[in-house]
């Protein structure tokens, strides 16, 4: 027995947004892919690499010391910004003589190449805020500067898990 033609047309349409849903569901929900822009998470990564952003994990749970987020920034909510949680609500920052201290101890931060210039004085993180500062500290817009300050978790996009292209980049985060 033979389709008609507008029984076949019918079922590519249905199946076509069938697949435009599920990819928009995944889109919003799950994993997302962002370009890095400008230098900011040097040397971790780098202008034109391209990340794929769980959005799925932070529904389960708050984001760790140490992860690399996408967050919207707050000044401008069609920018995004990709930044490393230095500190979680509750915690203390201060950033004196180069070193950042997190609760009163030095932070082991072997991803940055340079000493971070400048002082930040000791500041609890609010309750649902986190603290970010970007790898290449000296070269970075993040939590110390009023404009970004602390990061709201309805803010949060996702935890950046690989970086995908260029393919000879490919690496797990």
């Amino acid at each position: 027995m033979q389709k008609s033609l507008g029984s076949e047309v019918k079922d590519w349409v249905i199946s076509i947004l069938i697949a435009i849903a599920l990819a928009l569901f995944i889109r919003h929900f799950i994993v997302e892919l962002y370009v890095v822009d400008g230098p900011s998470m040097q040397p971790t990564l780098y202008t034109g690499e391209r990340l794929v952003v769980n959005k799925f994990v932070y529904h389960f749970r708050e984001p760790h010391r140490g992860e690399i987020i996408v967050f919207e920034y707050p000044k401008d909510h069609s920018r995004n910004f990709v930044k490393r949680v230095i500190a979680l609500p509750g915690d203390t920052i201060q950033i004196d003589n180069g070193h950042v201290f997190v609760n009163g101890k030095l932070l082991n931060e072997p991803y940055i190449l340079d000493t971070t210039l400048g002082t930040y004085p000791l500041t609890k993180i609010p309750p649902g805020h986190i603290f970010v500062m970007g790898d290449n500290r000296n070269n970075s817009e993040d939590s110390r500067f009023p404009d970004v300050g602390f990061v709201p978790f309805n803010l949060i996009e996702g935890k950046a898990v690989l970086v995908f292209w260029p393919l000879d980049k490919f690496r797990v985060l």
